[in-house]
């Protein structure tokens, strides 16, 4: 077959290499092969090569400089090789002529080695295929806004068979983080500021990516999002609870309610650990208690980083012994500790060859879970010559991903839709700029320009899609996104003036390492917008002219006194490919948004940011001067139409067993001239408990599209293991006593609380305990029907 390479590997049967036969279990195949290996062969399985990463210039990631870009290929494969890094997401590469040239490496690989096993691929896909001409989906904090859990698992599975149809086998994917600081660069790649919608929505991608045949790999295993400050790879200050009730639920979900089979750890140090050297948490926790059996892969360079930043290993076969009895298995992106200094490491005995063993277990076993051990393996699913990385399927999906997750904050006199016949003035500097729409883990950010492919995919503007839909649309940029050049505030303020109404567009451009305002790296210091953008919101609203604002950005900024005097404001989180199209139809009402917002957004750009998950203390208090009451609060969204919550209840008595379940529910109704989705979200308070809770937490949630005047009876099963938390002991319990269950618009805002007593002794559980409170949607009782 064209554009596939036949592998030569004996006895299709296995009898003569019991390890291929594949009637054998995984781990029995692993098993048999794991005492034919040397240890140079053993330790190869063990190390990606990244072919065609530069490491010089000023594109590359710090420290990646020194560690160099490892050994040549034919050194490399020689003894065989357990991953290959990247060979789509390192240049532009047209989509066959890359399925090609994986398949002709593959072949190499198989044919240079004694065994003939083939490389595990893999790449990001955090916003799609992170390759040339792949759909760019919107990044995960407009997942976190469409509290879609459907659409995130449909667009996860077109992800995923792209990818394997090109070769790949595994995806860099989903970021399960919780965002602690949304100053820390990286913001944008988290779901969320919530470990239920983080948990949910990561496992329902998990199930995409993992459905389509790809290993999906959780990112980033622990704490990393917490760090001091908001820095990137700063110390982590964080205490037990935090991370066993905020930070770790979400992996536990996505490990048990999606089925990843790898993770990836975090470059943090949590309370003076890396987690990288942690045997606690990546062996004791990950593997002993939660029972996870996949791969544990290094992230890139974090392994020499024990060395060189940690400063807990003195050499780097110091560093890959730590990494090993910590737990790690692979390490990315290229051959570095676990080359030669592990190799020397082991001959002289300070590191036992049984973690060595222990370590390529799981990496066989893994590659003959993915067929790469048979007899009868091809490098490529289908014919190269099919490989499509961008299709009307997928920007279907990704349109309808970015409508969903547009949040409309603010809406004073019904100034959105803009009404037919209005002068609208378009103003900002992301208004006309395509990168405005990209994740920083999107190809065209990630990768870095390359001017003579360009970006490879249609990408329209704000500008572009509004100017469709709205006659005459002027435009003036007004400023850069950075930059303190304020020479083209006149000509937009003159604009504003002169217009009915005015679109101001302001926000973020993704990049890495400082090459952007948002992303890995990009660290910001306050909530501030970036450059003069502030001046020029604040410009433009002296005009008098009523003002929309829109962001499209990476976090969550705080404006102020700004969005008092904006008539309406709009939030979009880097909504991809084809979020221009998305944010120009809910401006002019074609869509009705039903977004919500992922993070809180604050009013005090200098505040200490901090997420709903407060708990009494960490809400304002007479006690000091500080407000932190944010501005809009997660879970807020508004609609054009409009919606009434009637007849709360709970379908059962209150109290409610420790070891058991209560079922309740609420109708909700359209009330409004046009169809809408509502977003019904629970959230459970509890008054009094033995450590300090959060005043709320969601602890469920239901998207509810309903047609102009339906409704609809949603429903939650909430078990009582959701109420679980870490008491004084530092076991997780459910604790006995009253709490409320509150059916929420947002986080602040309750439509009803039903109380609850939670009745028997104190009941400790641990992680087989029952993860979500699922939502039944009846349309069809008496109270469903519209």
């Amino acid at each position: 077959m064209r554009g596939q390479v036949p592998i030569d590997t004996g006895s299709a049967s296995g009898e003569s290499e019991p390890w291929r036969d594949a009637r054998s279990s995984p781990a029995e195949r692993a098993e048999a092969l794991i005492p034919l290996m040397t240890l140079e062969e053993k330790i190869a399985q063990l190390v990606g090569v990244w072919v065609g990463a530069d490491a010089s210039g000023g594109g590359v990631a710090p420290h990646q400089t020194d560690m160099g870009t490892g050994p040549e290929w034919g050194d490399a494969i020689r003894q065989g090789l357990g991953q290959l890094t990247r060979p789509f997401g390192t240049a532009p590469v047209d989509p066959v002529a890359g399925a090609r040239s994986l398949a002709a490496s593959q072949a190499e690989i198989v044919a240079a080695s004694r065994f003939g096993i083939p490389a595990q691929v893999h790449e990001e896909c955090l916003t799609g295929f992170a390759a040339w001409r792949a759909t760019v989906y919107p990044a995960p904090l407009s997942w976190g806004a469409s509290f879609d859990p459907e659409l995130i698992e449909e667009m996860a599975g077109r992800i995923g068979r792209s990818m394997r149809a090109a070769g790949i086998h595994q995806g860099l994917a989903p970021v399960v983080d919780v965002t602690r600081d949304y100053r820390w660069g990286r913001t944008e790649e988290t779901i969320g500021e919530d470990p239920y919608l983080v948990g949910t929505l990561g496992a329902a991608y998990v199930r995409g990516l993992e459905g389509a045949g790809l290993v999906a790999t959780l990112k980033h295993f622990a704490g990393y999002s917490a760090s001091r400050g908001g820095r990137n790879l700063a110390p982590v200050p964080m205490g037990r609870r935090e991370l066993a009730d905020v930070i770790l639920p979400p992996f536990e979900m996505a490990l048990r309610l999606g089925g990843a089979r790898s993770v990836m750890h975090s470059y943090a140090e949590i309370d003076g650990v890396p987690v990288a050297a942690d045997e606690s948490l990546l062996t004791g926790l990950l593997r002993d208690e939660w029972g996870f059996s996949g791969t544990l892969v290094a992230d890139y360079f974090a392994v020499r980083f024990l060395e060189r930043l940690h400063k807990v290993a003195a050499d780097a076969g110091e560093a890959a012994g730590l990494a090993l009895r910590a737990g790690i298995d692979v390490e990315l992106p290229t051959v570095d500790t676990f080359g030669a200094p592990l190799i020397e490491a082991v001959k002289a005995g300070t590191v036992d060859e049984v973690l060595i063993d222990r370590a390529l277990r799981r990496v066989l076993t893994q590659k003959a879970e993915q067929g790469l051990l048979d007899p009868d393996w091809r490098p490529l699913p289908g014919p190269a010559e099919e490989v499509r990385l961008d299709d009307e399927g997928s920007q279907e999906v990704a349109l309808r991903l970015a409508r969903e997750s547009i949040v409309l904050l603010r809406n004073i006199g019904g100034i959105l839709p803009l009404a037919p016949g209005r002068r609208v003035a378009l103003v900002g500097p992301v208004a006309d700029d395509p990168m405005a729409m990209l994740g920083c883990y999107a190809f065209p950010a990630h990768v870095g320009p390359h001017p003579e492919h360009g970006l490879g995919l249609d990408l329209p503007t704000l500008r572009e899609a509004l100017g469709r839909l709205v006659p005459d649309l002027a435009y003036a940029p007004g400023c850069g996104i950075t930059g303190d050049d304020t020479s083209g505030f006149a000509a937009a303020v003159e604009l504003a003036a002169g217009s009915d109404v005015c679109v101001l567009a302001v926000g973020d451009r993704a990049g890495l390492f400082g090459r952007g305002t948002s992303g890995e790296g990009c660290d910001a210091a306050d909530l501030r917008l970036p450059g003069v953008q502030a001046e020029l919101v604040q410009a433009v609203l002296a005009t008098g002219t009523p003002v929309v604002l829109v962001l499209l950005a990476g976090r969550p900024y705080a404006l102020g006194d700004d969005m008092d005097a904006a008539k309406a404001v709009v939030y979009g989180f880097f909504p991809g490919q084809r979020g221009g199209q998305a944010l120009a139809e809910v401006l002019t009402g074609v869509v009705n948004p039903s977004g919500r917002l992922p993070v809180s957004v604050l009013r005090d750009a200098a505040g200490l940011p901090a997420t709903y998950l407060a708990p009494p203390l960490g809400r304002r208090t007479d006690v000091s001067s500080v407000d932190p009451t944010p501005a809009y609060p997660f879970g807020h969204g508004l609609s054009y139409t409009t919606f009434a919550w009637e007849d709360a209840r709970l379908d059962g008595p209150a109290d409610w067993p420790v070891d058991g379940e209560v079922s309740a529910g609420i109708t909700v109704r359209n009330t409004g001239e046009r169809a809408g989705a509502e977003i019904v979200q629970l959230y459970l308070h509890d008054p009094v408990a033995q450590v300090t809770r959060p005043v709320v937490r969601l602890i469920g949630y239901a998207r509810v599209p309903l047609e102009a005047g339906e409704s609809a009876r949603v429903t939650f099963t909430v078990p009582a293991d959701v109420t679980s938390f870490t008491g004084t002991h530092g076991r997780r319990v459910v604790e006995p006593g009253d709490v409320e269950l509150r059916f929420g618009r947002s986080s602040a805002e309750a439509a009803a609380s039903l109380p609850l007593r939670l009745v028997g002794p104190e009941r400790e559980v641990g992680h087989q305990r029952r993860l979500q409170a699922p939502a039944h949607i009846d349309r069809n009782s008496p109270e469903g029907r519209g």
